[in-house]
Parts: C-alpha cells; structure tokens; sequence
C-alpha cells in the first residue's frame, strides 16, 4: 500500500481522534482507562472477524516476539491516557509526545547503531528546546493556577511532575516498541494488520486490573445528557458518542501507524507521528481554547522547525527540478 495513503489515515484519523478524547476528558478527567479498554477491545473484534479469520489463520511472526511488542504496546497506551489524570493539559500532553522524535534517535544510536548528520542532530537540539520552553512553562502555570493554597499549590505540582515522568516513560518505551518493531519486520516481513490484531487482543486480560475504574465511569456516562445521532435519529448518552466516535477515528488511525511502520523506517514514522501531532496542537488551542502564551508558541515553532530540518525539505525542493534525489540509506 502506498505509504502517502497511510499518512492521510494518520493525519484524518488520529487528528479527529484528539478531538473526542478532548471532549471525554474534559467531561471525566479519570476516563483514560474506559478510553483505552474500549479502543482495544474494538480492533480486537475487528482483526479477530478479518484478519485472524476466527483465530484459523496462524501468524506469519511467532507469538512470543508478539508478546514482547505487546506488553510495550499496552504500557504506552495505558500510561499515556493516565497521564491526563495528573494535571497534565491536552496541549501539553501532545508536546512532550512529540519528543519521540528524540526518544527513537537516541534509542537508535545506542541500539541499532545508527549514525546521522550534523544537521538531523542539530533538528533534534531544537526540537528538545522547544519542549523545554513548553514544559517549563506550564509548570509555571500549574503553580499559579493553585497558589491560592500553599499546601493545595504544592500537591498540583507534585501530580504535575508525576504526569511529566509517567509521560518520560512512555516516550521512552515507545521508542523502544518502534525500533523492536523494525527489526521484527526486516525478520519475519511486513504484517501490519496481523501486528495490529494482536497487539490489541493480547493484552486485553490486563484490563481486569482496571475493571473497577472502568466500571465506574461506564456508570458516570450513562448519566450524561441524551444525545441524537445525525442522520440515524438514535437517542444514546452524549458520553458514549463521544466514546464511540473516539474508538473508531483511533482505529483509523492506529491502522494509518501500522501501515507506515510496514513501508517506512521507524524514525520516518515518528517524523509523520510528530507532524500529525501539531496539527492536532493547533486545533485544540483554537477551538478549546486552551492556555497557551507566547513562550508556549516560541516552543511550538522550535519543535515545528526541528522536525522541517530533519525532513531536509529545502534540500528536497532544491533538488526535485534538478537529478532524482538518492535514498538516505541511514534512515
């Protein structure tokens, strides 16, 4: 499949996906877990009808390498979607993810070997800079904001800080999943939508650690107001709307991943990831309109011009009218 099609069902799919979960979190904060439950378990079903053809089709990579993509895979999306739990604000819960840029290029030097140029690793310097510049400052705005108690100030901190390392941990682990997934695929071959199938059936038995949660907010969105679907005419909880356009925009998108992980090297996916990410950063400060000042946009144009330097687009366009460009082997 062409991978410019692939990254039109990450940019359709995963943009209008934070859109709904904007709308769930704002609503319920805590429902990261039913989020995530919900999102699994639907591709599931769906790669089990299509793709495992009622578990009869056996899988092309062996279940233990699966196991290992899985446990990583659960641990990036449940800590991920925890995060917002802990004082973490949507804009900046999808800067400090856009730093997987960085993540996957450390990880690859130290892994994988790999060696880049001056110039990818100065993108990078502004990418991390600009980071900065956004975490910084909305650790000043969580101070602010609760300074009207010593005590109460000092808790939303400490749950801010916390949601910053448990969003560390995930970038790092993610990472890690993606070059894992690199060296699986040039093994075994590209299966993208067996690795999506099992990548969310496997760890679905962990959720009944989170059952309870789960259950509670399942209460809480069934007492939210009615609300008619356009052009069905069907009456359901505004929640579960929410929820399940949500399920469906991730399923586009997460398909829209796998599909680039097949076509592209790991680090250009996290490149399509980052991009994908902003425009979503754009959006939900516009239309939600969430705080954001002027150093918050300083930051945002440092990650935005270290990922166009890393995609060597002046290169590109110097080049397109003149000789047909050679493929950077180092990616």
């Amino acid at each position: 499949m062409h991978p410019a099609f692939a990254v039109g069902l990450v940019f359709a799919g995963c943009c209008s996906n934070v859109i709904f979960l904007e709308l769930l979190a704002r609503r319920h904060p805590g429902c990261g877990n039913i989020v995530t439950f919900a999102q699994f378990l639907f591709i599931a079903v769906e790669g089990f009808l299509f793709e495992a053809d009622l578990g009869r089709k056996r899988p092309a990579i062996p279940i233990r390498y699966y196991a290992v993509m899985v446990t990583m895979f659960f641990t990036v999306s449940v800590v991920n979607n925890y995060a917002l739990n802990l004082n973490i604000a949507m804009p900046l819960h999808m800067i400090f993810r856009s730093g997987s840029l960085i993540a996957n290029m450390i990880l690859g030097i130290i892994i994988l070997k790999k060696r880049y140029s001056i110039f990818k690793y100065t993108s990078i310097a502004l990418v991390s800079v600009g980071i900065f510049i956004c975490t910084f400052m909305s650790a000043k705005q969580v101070t602010s904001e609760s300074s009207s108690s010593e005590n109460d100030g000092f808790q939303a901190f400490a749950w801010w800080l916390l949601g910053i390392g448990a969003l560390t941990f995930a970038l790092l682990m993610s990472a890690r999943m993606g070059i894992f997934q690199e060296t699986l695929y040039k093994q075994f071959g590209k299966h993208s939508k067996e690795a999506l199938f099992y990548n969310h059936a496997l760890p679905l038995p962990g959720f009944i650690f989170l059952a309870s949660d789960i259950y509670d907010h399942a209460v809480l969105f069934n007492k939210s107001e009615l609300y008619q679907v356009p052009g069905i005419g069907v009456t359901v909880p505004i929640m579960w709307f929410y929820l399940l356009m949500n399920v469906i925009t991730q399923y586009v998108c997460i398909r829209g991943v796998f599909i680039l992980t097949t076509e592209c090297a790991s680090l250009t996916v996290t490149l399509v990831v980052t991009l994908r990410k902003f425009v979503s950063l754009i959006f939900s400060i516009l239309y939600f309109r969430n705080p954001f000042t002027l150093w918050h946009w300083l930051g945002t144009l440092f990650v935005f011009l270290g990922t166009l330097m890393y995609t060597e687009v002046w290169n590109n366009l110097g080049t397109s009218k003149g000789q047909p460009q050679k493929e950077d082997k180092k990616n």
